[in-house]
């Protein structure tokens, strides 16, 4: 028959299994639970597209390369935040002389329209014309390009009525605004969206005449627009101007089933892989393996509700890193019920063992945990996509192991102790 203290462990134990397994469910019961607080799911379990875009940094001066990717990467990342994706992720990737840009974009439907409205998004530069002969003319690039640009609004001309652009530049831009204009007063000024004249609308115009010297960043594009057009660029305009031309060069998708079929069997393996090792403890270590298994089950349902807190954005190679932790949370046990073997054939009472057993494996534990810290710390900074989450879940992971094995099994350990050997411990010196 079980005995009372028994029959609260199993109960512990029902109950963690009960909240581990409800955590890890995906299915529509425990969202609608916990829809408060939903997951976050990676591009591979969720299901959506995974865009990869050339940077072309040919007209960029090496110095001011870095800012311009990363300037890329926060008007990308404006603009797919409109899409109303859950937890989309914009990085660049840099190999010698030559920038990608990639885009995740998890769960989204309409991948063609992502990638029109990207595309779309208008790189705009400022050209000076030197006529070469009496029909022939260049357009030469100036540094003056959308990298400067803050906003723009659709005006109206006070006379004409006609439908014209005002945009502003930041000071850096104004700077160089106001330079190119005292240089080509009574010259012409044209300006690209795209490599096009921005007045399609009539092939025929010519570039804009700078009139003045223009200073404090604010100007006015104005000519034979239509107010269809006018709001077309506006809206580009503000969605970001892009400071560097950028090619689609590869696509992958993922779709939603095959992600949903990854996630079940990430599930699947973390549950079995778990109730493995929680049998092992209990099959070798007897009444220290049941404590071992039940703080187990509350470090999973502790962790995976911190990965919801935050939140994380779980991936296959996150929910591995998550696994992964969890077999160092049972080293940590290990160490300290192998410790307490060793006190107690040295003749020392229960209570004495487990606390010299805690105190012996505490620095071993701490030096491994800390060692895989620093590694994981290190994969985050240094690495990107898929390689982060690995590293970001292996670290919160191992971190709430320490606490999971200095402190709930410890504490189980002596919430268990006998009536004889809570009084001795009372007895004994602080």
């Amino acid at each position: 028959m079980f005995s009372r203290k028994k029959a609260g462990i199993l109960l512990i134990i029902v109950i963690a299994l009960s909240l581990c397994a409800a955590v890890f469910d995906y299915e529509p019961v425990w969202q609608t639970v916990s829809s408060f607080r939903p997951w976050n799911l990676g591009l591979d379990l969720a299901g959506g597209s995974l865009l990869t875009y050339e940077i072309d940094l040919s007209k960029i001066t090496p110095a001011d390369r870095d800012s311009v990717v990363s300037g890329m990467r926060d008007v990308i990342e404006k603009r797919v935040n409109l899409f109303g994706v859950s937890e989309p992720k914009v990085y660049t990737e840099t190999s010698g002389d030559a920038s990608r840009l990639a885009v995740e974009l998890a769960g989204i439907k309409d991948v063609n329209k992502a990638i029109q409205e990207i595309g779309a998004t208008p790189f705009l530069d400022f050209r000076e014309m030197e006529v070469t002969g009496t029909s022939t003319a260049n357009f030469i690039p100036t540094e003056l390009n959308g990298r400067y640009v803050q906003s723009a609004q659709v005006a109206f001309n006070q006379t004409t009525r006609a439908p014209e652009i005002d945009f502003s530049l930041n000071n850096e831009g104004a700077t160089l605004f106001q330079d190119l204009t005292k240089r080509l007063v009574g010259k012409p000024l044209c300006i690209f969206i795209d490599g096009n004249f921005i007045i399609p609308d009539n092939p025929n115009d010519s570039c804009p005449t700078v009139q003045t010297e223009i200073s404090g960043g604010k100007a006015v594009i104005s000519g034979n627009f239509t107010l269809d057009r006018v709001r077309q660029i506006v809206e580009r305009f503000n969605a970001g101007a892009l400071p560097a031309p950028i090619s689609l060069v590869n696509q992958q998708t993922v779709s939603a089933d095959f992600g949903r079929d990854a996630l079940n069997r990430a599930i699947t393996a973390g549950i079995i892989g778990t109730l493995a090792v929680m049998l092992f403890m209990i099959a070798y270590y007897k009444k220290l393996g049941l404590f071992a298994a039940a703080a187990l089950a509350m470090y999973v349902a502790l962790t995976l509700a911190i990965f919801k807190i935050l939140p994380v954005t779980m991936t296959l190679s996150g929910i591995a890193g998550f696994i992964l932790s969890i077999g160092m949370a049972v080293d940590a046990n290990v160490l300290v019920f192998e410790r307490t073997k060793e006190e107690l054939q040295k003749g020392l009472s229960h209570v004495s063992a487990i606390e010299e057993g805690f105190k012996r494996a505490w620095t071993s534990i701490r030096d491994s945990n800390i060692s895989t810290m620093i590694t994981a710390a290190v994969l985050y900074y240094l690495t990107s996509s898929f390689v982060r989450g690995f590293a970001l879940t292996l670290f919160i992971g191992v971190v709430v192991s320490m606490f999971s094995a200095i402190t709930i099994t410890r504490t189980m350990l002596r919430v268990s102790m006998s009536r004889d050997d809570r009084k001795q411990a009372r007895t004994q010196p602080q």
